[in-house]
C-alpha cells in the first residue's frame, strides 16, 4: 500500500471510540448483565469508533516511511493480529474493524514509524467472547508493541502510559496532537455498556513511543 498522500490527524472532536474494556483488563461486565462483557446490542453491528465525530484531518506531507503497517504484536498480553485499514464514515466517525479479532489502523493518519501519533484501534469484545484488545488495560510502562510493515521491517514501541476517561472528556489533544517523534496510540474503550446509547461509557488509550 503506497504511503504517498497520507495525512496526519491534526484535530478531532471529543468522544472518540465506542468499544469496551475495564481497567482491570478483563472483558468487562456490560450493563445488560451479559457474560464476559459481551452484549446483545453488538450482535447487530460493531460499535462505531466515535460517539461524536471527527474533524477532517489537515493534509500533511507524505512521511518518510517505507510501506504500511500489516500486523501488530503485543507479547505481554498475547496479541497477534493483522491490521485492517480503517477510514472515516459518512458521519465523520472512525470505522470499526470488521473482524472482532483483528485490529485496525487509521489509514489516512500517521504511518507507524513516521513522526506523529499513529492510531490503531480494536474491539475489546464481541457478541460472544472477548476480542482482540480484551487485555490492553493490563499493559504497563515499558511493555513492548511490535508493528510489522509491508516491507518486512518490524518497528518496536514501548508503552509510556495508559489513560481512561469518560467519552465526554476524551483527551483529544493528548491523543491526536502532533508530536516531534514517532508514537503510537492503541485505542479501545472502558466502563459500562450504555444500552440506551448503544456504546460504552469510557475510552481507554495506551500511549507508546518508538524504541531507539
Amino acid at each position: 500500500m503506497p504511503v504517498a498522500g497520507r495525512r496526519s490527524l491534526a484535530a478531532v472532536a471529543t468522544g472518540m471510540l465506542a468499544l469496551v474494556l475495564l481497567v482491570t483488563g478483563c472483558a468487562g461486565t456490560a450493563a445488560d448483565g451479559s457474560p464476559d462483557g459481551t452484549n446483545a446490542a453488538a450482535a447487530a453491528s460493531p460499535d462505531p469508533l466515535s460517539a461524536g465525530g471527527m474533524q477532517d484531518p489537515r493534509p500533511r506531507a507524505a512521511p518518510d516511511v517505507a510501506g504500511a503497517p500489516m500486523g501488530i504484536s503485543i507479547p505481554a498480553i498475547g496479541v497477534e493480529s493483522a491490521l485492517e485499514s480503517l477510514g472515516i464514515d459518512g458521519g465523520g466517525r472512525l470505522d470499526a474493524p470488521v473482524d472482532y479479532d483483528t485490529a485496525g489502523w487509521y489509514a489516512d493518519g500517521v504511518v507507524p514509524g513516521a513522526v506523529g501519533p499513529a492510531i490503531i484501534a480494536g474491539h475489546v469484545d464481541s457478541p460472544t467472547a472477548p476480542a482482540v484488545f480484551a487485555r490492553i488495560a493490563e499493559l504497563a510502562r515499558g511493555d513492548e508493541v511490535f508493528v510489522t510493515m509491508s516491507d518486512g521491517s518490524v518497528l518496536g514501541f514501548a508503552v509510556t502510559g495508559i489513560s481512561q476517561s469518560p467519552k465526554s472528556e476524551f483527551p483529544t489533544s493528548d491523543v491526536y496532537s502532533n508530536v516531534p517523534v514517532p508514537e503510537l496510540r492503541l485505542i479501545t474503550c472502558a466502563g459500562d455498556f450504555d444500552s440506551s446509547a448503544g456504546h460504552y461509557t469510557d475510552n481507554l488509550v495506551v500511549f507508546a513511543a518508538l524504541q531507539g
